[in-house]
């Protein structure tokens, strides 16, 4: 779970976020991405950020208001 002051959406917060899932994407898949970016020859840092992006869907947040 992610805990977030509702106050503190800004950027700095939103890219601490996006850090974190592309951490959690790299140690579950990254051997599985960089031999996909490879044989399809795709950027592997985009694709790594274009999971990131879809696993921040599997975060669960909670909002302290």
């Amino acid at each position: 779970m992610v805990y977030l002051n509702y106050n503190n959406l800004d950027e700095a917060t939103q890219e601490r976020l996006l850090s974190m899932s592309k951490k959690e994407v790299e140690r579950k898949f990254g051997k599985q991405l960089r031999n996909y970016a490879r044989e399809h020859f795709v950027n592997y840092q985009k694709l790594l950020e274009e999971e990131a992006i879809r696993n921040l869907y599997n975060f669960k947040y909670v909002f302290n208001i």
